[in-house]
Formats: structure tokens, C-alpha cells, sequence
């Protein structure tokens, strides 16, 4: 079948083919070649094939002391102990209780894509090779109404755009998938018609170059798929092994339809297929606008060498592939195990060294003078020598024994640099030995957890990016969600032990009589908020370490919490029966019954008790009246008292301010008194000197 290389298809499928060897050959080869030594490193598969063989043949060993399968575990398991939690938060023009809604199906959408595991698959693709990618898309396979379908892409089938420079794919122009489909696969995905048409073109030898088509008469298998057909004629029709198909989805102008928000002027475009019926159901109900214009829309071209599969505008607004890098430094992502190649090999070659050092001193070999041995020959000797116990006889004309010789040394720095090279893997890797449970007995549990923390931080850029990661991959979710949940359905979680709930049902986009639309989800703009929550047998062996410790503080948590929180293997049985126990369970209309009576007769203790209570208080009252009327006598007696001491109390008074009158008189007398004696005396001494001079002369004359 001839190919009109003019036509509008050919050119398509050639153009398409074209991006891809761009791509390829920009980077993406390189990145495949070093993904494959760096999962060889993982696995094991450390040693150069002509390198073992060399050492093989020498009779030398080749060691490998995997040290990067313990450090990228260490990561893993960092990894698998922080699950995510997709939650939606409302922005605007919606509820918290839509917003609730959402978080309901995007914990469907989470478990029934087995979520968890999955990005385990993804983390470990990135922390190996350094890139890892999700696939989220509608599948109609099993709902004609569509469900969120994730899976994981392999890093070397995904081309991302050589172009971009950020982590975000809703910045790249285009990205490139591609596999290895046999004619089944193709017939399956694309029909018949296009796999007879991939057979007819490529069978011939008319195809774009080597890399387009396979050819052989076995299915695809975990061998090499590569050979020589050089000796096959290419007009020759021989059986098609697999056929590359090339999936490019790209950005391209377009005129878009959009819905607007006549109050806030929001838009947001009508999804591809809806009919004109729906989208003026649609205003009607919500009051909305509608316009057109020039919008980036993304194009998905799929081609098998030069027969084009599909070429149509992608139903999804942003590209369905999400990458993981685990680290990422401006458009060159890499991984873990890249800067742990160099010190393996290293560690490897040294241990090596090291063995056959020991093995050439355990049989270093012998000197021996000629037939100077008796019992063995020297054949013998060279085959035995070495052995533990051997015996040698020699003659007695020897002039000299057999001598062994002496050994080369182990060099002393040898084991000095296998010790650093080991120091540098976990430099590296920024895995310490408390993170890897290698610390010694002596370290305090206060000392380990702080060294454990300190790991965690030099390892917490490969998990903000893990984190990141989660939040694309939410919004695709979500953004699927809202374009293609439309429909009435209902949605069905199944709870886990974290939750302790039951199984839920509930409807979204119910459509009641009254017109109305519950749970709408086309309602509103929100957005996914990403937690983390510690995985599920790490949480249970938490909570029953916390309910134990409070139990033996005196905190009263109910005994069928703890059991439920165990390991037991029977623990729900267990849980119920003890529940029952404590009267907290379901019960049957005989212990109904008898709960009912109990209940009447304790009704009829609390009404007996409470009459009691209210004659018992109507006595205090009556006991209390009395006593205040006692109180109110004793108090007017007092106050009898009280006055009757006062009228006392002021005839005393006065009758001392009386005696006190009289004694100040008695006083001012008795001084006027002494006054008028002593002016008398004073006057009868002047009278005498005026009678007597002399006399009184001589005796004011001082004695000699």
C-alpha cells in the first residue's frame, strides 16, 4: 500500500513524529540511558560487564556492597509514613457544605485509584532516576458518565517539552507520550481500521526510521526489543512485532465558548461536547452569560508512525500529565541515586580489594628446592598448601626447607578510605545512621529522636516537592471533577480504621421536583488543601500507646476503644463483647425492657429522694424563722442593755468632771495661798533691813 506523503494525515503524523525526535534527542536520551544505571545501581546491578569479566578471569572478586538500596528504602519508607489527605476549601461562590462534598469525592476518587499506593510507585521512580509522572483522565470503560482514572506513567514513555523551565506542566507547551503498542493494543484502543492501516504501511518498509516499528513473531516481552532485520527484504510483508505510538498533547489558540458570572464577571468555559440544550439549561438555572473568545486550548494529536489515530481538541483544560522531580534546579531535574554512583563504585572496588588481598595472603605460595619434598609433590604442594593442618616431609640431604613466601600487606589506609567512602554515601543522601536504626545501644532516646529530626531536614527537599506534587495532582482531580461529575450519581466511600465511620452514600447533582440541584458541583471555586496524616498501622499503634498511658493516668477511656485500637485478631469481636458489657452496646428487647424498669424504678428513687430533700428543706426553713426570731429578741434585749449602760456611763462621767471642777479649784487655792505666805515673808524681811542697817551689813559681808 503506497503512502501519499501530500496528504493532510501524513503530514500530521509527520509533523507529530517530528516533536517526538526533537524531544528525544534533546535530553530525553540521555535521561533513559542514565534512569537505566541508576535502577541497575538499586537493584544491585553494579559492576561494568567487561570490568567482571576481567576480574572473573584474573581470578579476582567483584563484591557489591549495595549501600544505595538501604538509603533510597530510607527515603521510601519517609515517604509511605506521610500519607496525603485531598481536602477542599471554598474561594468563592460556594458553601462549606458543597465544600465538604468535594472533600467526600475526592476521597472516592483517592481510594478507589488506590491512591496511596501509587504515588509510592511514582516517589520511587523520582528518587531513582530523579522523575516520576501520574496520569489522571476520565475512563468510560465501566461508567458511561466517566471516572476519574489515575495511573503511573513510566519516566522514559514521557517526553515533557524541552523548552520549559518550570515545575508546573500548566507552563509547558506541550508534553509527549509514547509506547510500545502491539496491532491487538491498537485495535483495541483505536479500532480495527487503524490497526489493518498501521499493518499495511509499516509491513512494507515504508515507515518514518527504525524507532517507528518492531518486527518478529513474538508479543511484547521483559527481553530486549531491539535486532538487526538487515537480512529481511523491506518489500518483504513479515509480521508486525509492536508499532511506536506517539501522544502529544500542545497548547493552540482557538475560539472557546465560556460561561460568565453576570454579577462577578468570572468566566469559565463550557466543556467540550456539551449540547446547545444543556448550555442554555445551564444559564437558565444559574443566571449566567455567555461569550466567545480566543483562548489557549490544548490540542492531543496521536499517531502510529505516519497513520494518525486521533487529532482532535482535548477535553481537559490542563495537560493530564503530573510530574514528581525529586529535585529540581531551573528545567534539570535529577535524583537521589546520580551522586551515590561515584562513591558505590568506589566502595565496591575497595571491599573487593580488601577480599583478595585477604585470599593472596591466606595462599601467598612456597619456595622449595628441588625433589626436596618426600610426601606430596610440588604439583600437590601448590594445590594443598594453603590448607589448615598440611604437613610436609622433606629429605634430610635439603639443604633449605620449603619456605613460604611472605604476603603483601594490607595497606593501612585502605580500610580508612572504605570507612569514608561509606561517610560519604550518607553525606550525600543526607540519610544519617539514626535514620537508617544504626545508632548504638549508648544513645540516649531524647539524643536519637533529635538526630532522627536533624535527618529529616536535610531529606525535606525530595518531600516538598513530593508535596507539591500533591497539590497539581488535586487540582487535576478536582478540575476533572467539576467538568465531568455533572450528571446525577451516586458516590460510595468506604471508611478505613482511621476514620472509625461507617460506609457512606450520598447523591451529587440530585435533581429534586422542585427543580432545585443538590450538591452541585458545578457550583462555586474551590481549592484542594493537602495534608498529611501518618499511615494507618503507624496511627494505630500510636493511639493505643496514647489511650494505655491515659488509662494509666486515671483517665477514664472506655475498655472496647482500647481493644479496638489493638492488634488482636479478633479485635472488632472482642470490642463488641466487651462493649456489651459495659451496657454501651445494642440490645434486645428483653434487656430493653429491663433497662426500662430499672430505669422507672430509679425515676421513682430520684422523685422519693427529692421529696425527701424538700421536707427536709421546708424544716431548715422553719428551724431558720425561728431562730430569727429568738435572734431578734435576744437583739432588742441587748440593745435595753446597751442604753442602760450608756445613761451609766454619762452619770459617771459627769460626776468625774465634777471631782475634776472642784480638784482644779482645791488647786488654784492652795497656790494663791503659798503665793500671799511667801510675798508676807518677803515683806517682813524688807521691813527688818530698814529697822536693823548694821546689822544686816555684817552679814552680807563675805567671811575672810
Amino acid at each position: 500500500m503506497a503512502v501519499d506523503k501530500t496528504s493532510s494525515e501524513y503530514l500530521i503524523a509527520e509533523k507529530n513524529h517530528k516533536r517526538y525526535l526533537r524531544a528525544r534527542d534533546n535530553g530525553h536520551s540521555d535521561f533513559v540511558k542514565e534512569a537505566e544505571t541508576c535502577k541497575d545501581f538499586y537493584r544491585g546491578e553494579q559492576w561494568d560487564e567487561d570490568d567482571k569479566a576481567f576480574l572473573d578471569e584474573a581470578g579476582r572478586p567483584a563484591l557489591t556492597i549495595n549501600k544505595v538500596l538501604s538509603t533510597v528504602n530510607t527515603l521510601l519508607g519517609e515517604q509511605s509514613s506521610r500519607r496525603a489527605s485531598y481536602q477542599a476549601k471554598m474561594r468563592k461562590g460556594g458553601s462549606q457544605e458543597l465544600a465538604a462534598i468535594h472533600a467526600k469525592v475526592l476521597l472516592q476518587v483517592s481510594e478507589a485509584n488506590n491512591l496511596d499506593y501509587l504515588e509510592s510507585d511514582v516517589f520511587r521512580d523520582g528518587v531513582i532516576t530523579g522523575r516520576g509522572y501520574f496520569d489522571a483522565r476520565m475512563d468510560f470503560d465501566s461508567n458511561i458518565y466517566g471516572d476519574v482514572h489515575i495511573t503511573r506513567c513510566k519516566n522514559g514513555e514521557v517526553l515533557p517539552d524541552p523548552d520549559a523551565d518550570e515545575y508546573d506542566p500548566k507552563t509547558w507547551n506541550e508534553v509527549t507520550t509514547t509506547a510500545w503498542l502491539s496491532l491487538d493494543e491498537v485495535a483495541h484502543q483505536y479500532g480495527e481500521a487503524k490497526a489493518s492501516e498501521v499493518k499495511d504501511k509499516v509491513s512494507v518498509g515504508d515507515y518514518f526510521t527504525d524507532d517507528s516499528v518492531l518486527f518478529g513473531s513474538s508479543n511484547n516481552t521483559f527481553g530486549d526489543r531491539t535486532g538487526d532485520h538487515a537480512d529481511i527484504d523491506p518489500v518483504e510483508e513479515r509480521d508486525v512485532r509492536a508499532v511506536r505510538v506517539i501522544s502529544r498533547q500542545y497548547y493552540k489558540p482557538r475560539s472557546t465558548r465560556f460561561f460568565v458570572d453576570m454579577e462577578t464577571g468570572d468566566t469559565r468555559p463550557i466543556p467540550e461536547g456539551w449540547s446547545d440544550k444543556r448550555v442554555e439549561f445551564t444559564k437558565a438555572i444559574y443566571g449566567l452569560g455567555e461569550l466567545t473568545r480566543k483562548s489557549r486550548v490544548i490540542r492531543w494529536t496521536t499517531t502510529a508512525d505516519s497513520v494518525v489515530l486521533k487529532d482532535e481538541w482535548s477535553p481537559y483544560r490542563s495537560f493530564t500529565i503530573i510530574p514528581y522531580f525529586c529535585y529540581w534546579v531551573d528545567g534539570k531535574p535529577f535524583g537521589v541515586v546520580k551522586n551515590l554512583i561515584s562513591p558505590q563504585e568506589q566502595l565496591n572496588k575497595i571491599k573487593s580489594q580488601e577480599l583478595h588481598i585477604v585470599n593472596s595472603t591466606a595462599n601467598s605460595g612456597w619456595v622449595v628446592e628441588e625433589d626436596s619434598l618426600v610426601n606430596m609433590t610440588a604439583d600437590e604442594l601448590a594445590n594443598q598448601g594453603s590448607k589448615t593442618g598440611v604437613v610436609l616431609e622433606v629429605k634430610k640431604s635439603a639443604r633449605k626447607d620449603p619456605e613460604k613466601i611472605k604476603p603483601n600487606q594490607i595497606p593501612t589506609g585502605l580500610e580508612r578510605i572504605s570507612l569514608n567512602t561509606q561517610q560519604d554515601i550518607k553525606e550525600i543522601s543526607g540519610v544519617t545512621d539514626a535514620m537508617l536504626g544504626l545508632e548504638s545501644a549508648e544513645v540516649s532516646g531524647v539524643a536519637l529522636e533529635n538526630k532522627q529530626g536533624r535527618g529529616q531536614v536535610q531529606i525535606q527537599c525530595p518531600l516538598d516537592n513530593l508535596a507539591r506534587t500533591r497539590k497539581l495532582l488535586g487540582d487535576k482531580i478536582l478540575e476533572l471533577i467539576k467538568d465531568f461529575y455533572t450528571d446525577e450519581r451516586l458516590i460510595h466511600i468506604t471508611r478505613d480504621d482511621l476514620l472509625d465511620r461507617p460506609d457512606e452514600q450520598f447523591t451529587v447533582n440530585q435533581v429534586t421536583a422542585e427543580g432545585r440541584v443538590l450538591n452541585d458541583m458545578s457550583v462555586g471555586e474551590y481549592e484542594v488543601v493537602v495534608t498529611t496524616q501518618p499511615a494507618r498501622d503507624a496511627y494505630n499503634d500510636s493511639q493505643f500507646a496514647e489511650m494505655l498511658s491515659m488509662r494509666s493516668t486515671g483517665v477514664n477511656v472506655p475498655a472496647y476503644r482500647v481493644v479496638e485500637a489493638s492488634h488482636l485478631a479478633k479485635k472488632d469481636d472482642i470490642a463488641k463483647e466487651m462493649k456489651q458489657l459495659e451496657g454501651l452496646g445494642e440490645q434486645t428487647p428483653e434487656q430493653q425492657q429491663l433497662a426500662n424498669m430499672q430505669m422507672q424504678f430509679s425515676m421513682s428513687s430520684m422523685q422519693l429522694e427529692l421529696q425527701k430533700l424538700a421536707n427536709e428543706v421546708a424544716k431548715l426553713a422553719s428551724e431558720t424563722r425561728f431562730n430569727d426570731a429568738r435572734a431578734k429578741d435576744v437583739a432588742d434585749s441587748d440593745a435595753m442593755e446597751m442604753r442602760h449602760l450608756d445613761a451609766d456611763m454619762a452619770k459617771s462621767r459627769e460626776g468625774n468632771d465634777l471631782r475634776r471642777d472642784l480638784s482644779d479649784k482645791s488647786n488654784i487655792a492652795g497656790i494663791d495661798r503659798q503665793i500671799l505666805q511667801h510675798r508676807g515673808r518677803m515683806a517682813e524681811k524688807v521691813a527688818d533691813a530698814q529697822l536693823n542697817p548694821t546689822v544686816n551689813k555684817q552679814e552680807q559681808q563675805p567671811n575672810v
